[in-house]
């Protein structure tokens, strides 16, 4: 034998060992998926044609929490008003949280879909919407129970603690809040490691997407008052215009992020509502204009902020108006940062498993969401991103450039299979990293 030839003999025999382990887990995964995914269906039909709004979730949390008690969670209902959380112990090991939203939009669904919503009910403020889940909960909860079911199912493959959270009013940025407010992180075992995935109309239904750093902005909302002096249309010499005053400062607000902040700071300023008058021959005493603001870094937050105020504040004394606008905002959402050791580790496992044509380092977005309070409680945060356009209509879109439906739009609908059984893949291969069996898998 030529022993020189034996250390290189050693390493290609370790080699071929780990690719064919890798390729078995990885088959394993998907064989477990594919067994999961009937009963995932079925939940996400229900799921999308009973959506509940923001903090009214009831239906939906008891249908996850009784599930999640059959397949032998340690189930609590009510945290943070009507979310849920499941633990599952399986011996000595890492905590890892996995979390779902629950809530739906006030939207009227216009998909066409066999099972569409055509739920109507009476909002908060006493009016009548269709309720839809525009946004992909009903996606995240059909995978997210999919996985319990394969995690409480193959025990012997991981270790540790997995700790479920149904978290309600993720649309109103208020649901994380209030389940930390509520002891999640105190009443429970407290996650080492906090993992979401969120739908991406941006994407192929297949794709998993991950970044390491800001993937989601600072999110403001901004309320302006302008106050005026109303009267007759036909006289309007006689009044100071709130109109007139909210159309310049429209403009003028546009004019912050193109020349006041660096192109190499992304950032947002949307006036999405204003409201102002009843009639076309009466000039109104005030309007009321609505933004959101977006943001990925803190300085560039205070600067849009103090810009808003300041041109607000000009455009009205610029007009005469009788008094100063009224500018109030609501509570923050902060921006999104993924953990980078978190996320490079999850993305080796996600390439080596799926291949860098299904796992893909994607761009962050504009869009904002209160999984954030998870990383500002001190957890190492990671929010993969999952594809949801059937490939041949991206494919189109991409060759015509057309605009395929985003999220929160009556006309989004996932690619459902693909979609949901990506999802519960990155979920399972992520969890059975971060918890790994070890030796003695499978041992009580």
């Amino acid at each position: 034998m030529n022993r020189k030839a034996l250390p290189g003999a050693v390493c290609a025999l370790g080699l071929l060992l780990a690719v064919t382990a890798a390729a078995r887990r990885s088959a394993d995964a998907s064989a477990e998926v594919q067994a999961a995914y009937p009963r995932a269906e079925s939940l996400y039909i229900d799921l999308h044609r009973h959506p509940e709004l923001s903090f009214h979730e009831t239906a939906t949390a008891a249908k996850l929490a009784t599930e999640l008690r059959q397949l032998g969670y340690d189930v609590t209902t009510g945290v943070g008003r009507t979310g849920i959380v499941g633990v599952l112990k399986n011996g000595v090991g890492p905590t890892v949280m996995l979390r779902t939203e629950l809530d739906a939009l006030p939207v009227t669904e216009n998909t066409g879909l066999p099972f569409a919503s055509t739920v109507r009910v009476k909002d908060d403020a006493g009016l009548e919407v269709g309720v839809m889940h525009a946004c992909g909960h009903d996606v995240h909860m059909a995978a997210w129970m999919g996985t319990a079911r394969i995690m409480a199912g193959a025990r012997g493959q991981w270790r540790g603690t997995l700790v479920l959270i149904g978290q309600p009013a993720e649309e109103v940025v208020s649901g994380a809040k209030a389940m930390i407010a509520d002891g999640l992180l105190t009443r429970f075992p407290r996650p080492d490691f906090a993992l979401a995935v969120h739908d991406d109309s941006r994407l192929p239904a297949g794709v998993v997407g991950y970044h390491a750093g800001p993937i989601l902005t600072n999110a403001d909302a901004v309320t302006i008052r302008i106050f005026g002096r109303g009267g007759h249309g036909a006289r309007p010499d006689a009044t100071v215009d709130p109109i007139v005053i909210a159309a310049r400062t429209v403009l003028a607000l546009q004019t912050i992020v193109s020349r006041e902040i660096s192109p190499f700071d992304p950032a947002v300023i949307t006036v999405g509502s204003i409201h102002g008058g009843t009639k076309n021959n009466i000039i109104p005493d005030e309007v009321l204009l609505q933004l959101t603001v977006r943001s990925f870094t803190d300085p560039v937050r205070q600067h849009l902020l103090s810009a808003i105020d300041r041109i607000a504040k000009a455009e009205a004394a610029a007009a005469a108006a009788p008094r100063e606008p009224l500018i109030e905002r609501g509570p923050p959402t902060q921006a999104l940062v993924n953990d980078s050791a978190l996320t490079r580790r999850v993305a080796a496992v996600l390439v080596r498993e799926l291949g860098p044509a299904r796992a893909k380092d994607t761009p962050p977005e504009m869009a904002s969401e209160d999984f954030a309070e998870f990383q500002l409680a001190g957890i190492p945060t990671l929010m993969l991103r999952v594809g949801a356009v059937e490939q041949a209509k991206y494919d189109a879109a991409m060759k015509s450039g057309a605009t395929l439906p985003s999220l929160h739009s009556s006309q989004f609908a996932p690619d459902r299979e693909p979609t949901i059984k990506s999802a519960m893949l990155a979920e399972v291969l992520a969890l059975r990293e971060l918890m790994p069996a070890g030796r003695g898998a499978g041992k009580p």
